[in-house]
């Protein structure tokens, strides 16, 4: 059986305000012609389908056209989709019933029967081979949020940062466990057991200026021990660059399909290929996304405005349509103010077949011991509320804030259910 593992579209995506449709069809495209040159048998999309929780119609046309043009052109293809947490559970599920009349099954969150216990088996997808056979079963858990999992008591004693301290941690690890117990008891004769989750794992990468943490606090990292040594290939989403987890092969984030932000201009994206030999994966090879269009950095690194102006009006590139435009961060040292900058650059730029979408100003800081240099533009934006907490504390009482303490922060930060479902109505 032959797997394809996807994920992190962000549909409907902006790279500072220039509109990415363009790209994301040609990834479409790309990616209906590989489910047919490679004969697959099943697709496996973990998560973050798109970019925000209230996609445009644009958006979601894109998606249900990319669906219905699948089935067409590979009728025997199963399709498993979860949510994400940039995803609308309800919206993306929403049209649930007539996609699973045509092969496609939507997991965007967890249910609960009138007593309240979670229906598991809506996690439990049978996956079917080209004889029309079961082959394997996927374990389909969207993205978490603290009101989805079992609750689970702390352990008495347990300090912050425990395993056993976390309740969240330890429901995620439960459900989990309880979805796997079930697929293990649907598997037989030699048929594979899969999971697909959308979460950030112990020691993942996350791509600079394009993620930010799913929980606050830094709670979430799951370790790679949830997954059973009987998991024959776990899809992930989340993380936007392709990786191992705990350097295990057949753990894997299969990465965004394109660059998110300029921090990836120099990384190649990829969908995963799976290929299992009954319950085992036996291979699993990269199949690299061609890049629609160009990021470029310039200069390479920040470098005082009369360098950067000089490399821009030196840049030569070919006349091509302008929905191939390259996008294009400028990239300066300053050591003072610039109120002229923009202009330089836009003069610089005049007349080329290029799209000016930022431009990154670093000031050159000379630090003194014990103080910190300061923060570029995007790394104030990427800081989250826990970030500032503690660099608070460091400066009013000169040290590292106590683990209570933080632990008290996170749970004020926590939504409950309610809380996040209201947000999502709203």
């Amino acid at each position: 059986m032959r797997l394809l593992h996807t994920s992190d579209w962000h549909l409907g995506q902006t790279l500072h305000n220039f509109d990415r449709t363009y790209e994301h069809q040609c990834f479409l495209d790309w990616l209906l012609d590989t489910i047919v040159a490679e004969e697959a048998d099943a697709l496996l999309i973990a998560g973050d389908v798109f970019d925000n929780s209230n996609p445009s119609a644009v958006a979601q046309r894109q998606l249900y056209r990319f669906l219905q043009q699948a089935r067409a052109r590979a009728p025997q293809l199963d399709i498993v989709i979860i949510a994400g947490n940039h995803d609308s559970p309800g919206r993306l599920e929403a049209p649930g019933p007539l996609l699973e009349a045509h092969g496609t099954r939507v997991v965007g969150h967890v249910v609960r029967d009138a007593a309240g216990s979670i229906d598991l088996e809506r996690c439990i997808v049978p996956l079917t081979g080209k004889d029309g056979a079961v082959k394997a079963w996927c374990v389909a858990i969207p993205f978490l949020r603290p009101g989805d999992v079992p609750r689970v008591a702390a352990v008495a004693g347990a300090a912050p940062g425990d395993d056993a301290f976390d309740a969240y941690l330890a429901g995620i690890r439960l459900l989990y466990q309880q979805a796997y117990d079930l697929a293990r008891a649907r598997a037989t004769g030699g048929q594979a057991i899969l999971a697909m989750g959308h979460c950030h794992m112990v020691g993942g990468d996350a791509s600079p200026d394009s993620e930010r943490r799913i929980v606050i606090g830094g709670t979430e990292a799951l370790p790679a021990s949830m997954f059973g040594p009987d998991v024959a290939y776990a899809a992930l989403g989340h993380l936007h660059l392709a990786q191992r987890v705990g350097q295990q092969e057949h753990l894997r984030y299969s990465g965004s399909p394109l660059p998110l932000s300029f921090a990836e201009v120099g990384y190649r994206h990829q969908v995963l290929r799976i290929d299992l030999d009954g319950p085992r994966a036996a291979a699993i090879e990269p199949l690299h996304v061609p890049r629609a269009v160009e990021l470029l950095r310039v200069p390479a690194s920040p470098a005082p405005v009369k360098q950067a102006i000089a490399e821009l009006v030196a840049l030569d590139l070919p006349d091509l349509p302008r929905d191939v435009w390259p996008y294009v961060e400028v990239r300066v040292l300053l050591d003072a103010p610039e109120p002229g900058l923009r202009a330089q650059v836009e003069a610089a730029l005049e007349g080329k077949p290029v799209r000016l979408a930022k431009i990154e100003p670093t000031r050159r800081v000379v630090t003194t011991a014990g103080v910190e240099p300061a923060l570029s533009l995007d790394q104030l934006a990427q800081l989250q509320p826990d970030d500032i907490f503690r660099r608070l504390w460091q400066q009013r009482f000169g040290e590292d804030a106590p683990d209570d303490q933080l632990a008290a922060f996170t749970e004020l930060l926590l939504p409950t259910d309610g809380t996040a479902r209201n947000r999502e109505a709203a």
